[in-house]
C-alpha cells in the first residue's frame, strides 16, 4: 500500500520555518468527518480526534502560531457548514478538484493518494472487468471523488453510496456489495483492522492530491501554505507519512 502513497514534494514549497506566517495565536475550528482512519478518527480510549490530518494541522499550527480544535461533522454537508461559518477550515482527506475550487479555496497539496478497490478475501482476484461484465456492485461514500470513479468504472446502476466509509465497509463485509472504492491510504488501515477478512484487491487507480479547505478568499490559506512548506522542508511531513504508513 505504500506504493499508493506519495508525500506531496512540491518544488514550490521551499519556505523555511523562519519565514512562516504568524496567525497571532488564533484558535481555529476544523471540520472533519472523523470516521476515516487513519486520516481522522475518534480514539475510543480518550474520545479525542486523532489521525494523520490532525497531526499535520497541529504541526502547521506550531509553525504559524495557531491552535486547532477538531469538530466532528458528517461528510454530507461538511462544505455547506464551512460556508456557514460553523468552522474555519475542513481537514478530512479532501481531494482537490476543479469543481470544488470554484466555490472554496484549497491549500497546496499535502499528500497525493491513489484510489483502490477493497474486496473480501474470498473474492481476491476479481478485476474491474469482472465488475462490469458480472454486474457486481461497487460501494463508496456519497459526494466523494471515490464515488465519481466508481460510477465511471461500472455505471450508476451498479454502485451503492453510503453516508460514511465505515458504513460502506460494513456493507462489503456483509456481502451487500462486492467491492469498495476508497483512497489507498485508508484502505490500508481497514485491511489491517479486518485482516483475513478484507483486502486491497485492486490498486493504482486515479490519483488525487489532498488539501485543506477554506472559504473562498480566506487570507489564512497563504499562512497555511507557508506552514505546510515549513513542515515539508524540515522533514516533519515525511516523518508523519512514515508514522502512519511506514517507508518503502
Amino acid at each position: 500500500m505504500k506504493s499508493t502513497l506519495i508525500a506531496a514534494a512540491m518544488a514550490a514549497l521551499s519556505f523555511t520555518a523562519a519565514q512562516a506566517a504568524d496567525l497571532g495565536g488564533a484558535h481555529l475550528k476544523v471540520g472533519s468527518d472523523t470516521t476515516y482512519p487513519p486520516m481522522e478518527t475518534i480514539d475510543p480510549a480518550t474520545g479525542q480526534v486523532v489521525g494523520f490530518d490532525v497531526d499535520v494541522i497541529n504541526a502547521i499550527c506550531e509553525r504559524v502560531n495557531c491552535t486547532a480544535e477538531f469538530v466532528t461533522t458528517a461528510w454530507d454537508g461538511i462544505f455547506g457548514a464551512l460556508q456557514q461559518g460553523d468552522f474555519d477550515l475542513v481537514a478530512s482527506g479532501v481531494s482537490i478538484t476543479d469543481e470544488r475550487k470554484q466555490t472554496m479555496d484549497f491549500t497546496d497539496p499535502y499528500i497525493i493518494v491513489s484510489q483502490s478497490i477493497m474486496l473480501r478475501v474470498e473474492d481476491e482476484g476479481l478485476t474491474i472487468e469482472d465488475f462490469k461484465t458480472k454486474g457486481l456492485k461497487l460501494a463508496s461514500q456519497t459526494a466523494t471523488t471515490n464515488a465519481t470513479l466508481a460510477e465511471e468504472l461500472v455505471g450508476r446502476d451498479n454502485i451503492a453510496l453510503y453516508d460514511s466509509f465505515a458504513t460502506a465497509v460494513s456493507a462489503l463485509q456483509n456481502g451487500d456489495v462486492a467491492g469498495l472504492v476508497i483512497d489507498g491510504t485508508s484502505a490500508a488501515a481497514y485491511e489491517k483492522e479486518f485482516a483475513g477478512e478484507l483486502i486491497v484487491g485492486i490498486t493504482g487507480l486515479q490519483a488525487d492530491p489532498l488539501g485543506f479547505v477554506f472559504q473562498k478568499g480566506d487570507e489564512r490559506v497563504a499562512a497555511f501554505n507557508e506552514g505546510l512548506a515549513a513542515i515539508q522542508a524540515d522533514g516533519t511531513l515525511d516523518a508523519l507519512v512514515a508514522k502512519y504508513w511506514g517507508t518503502e
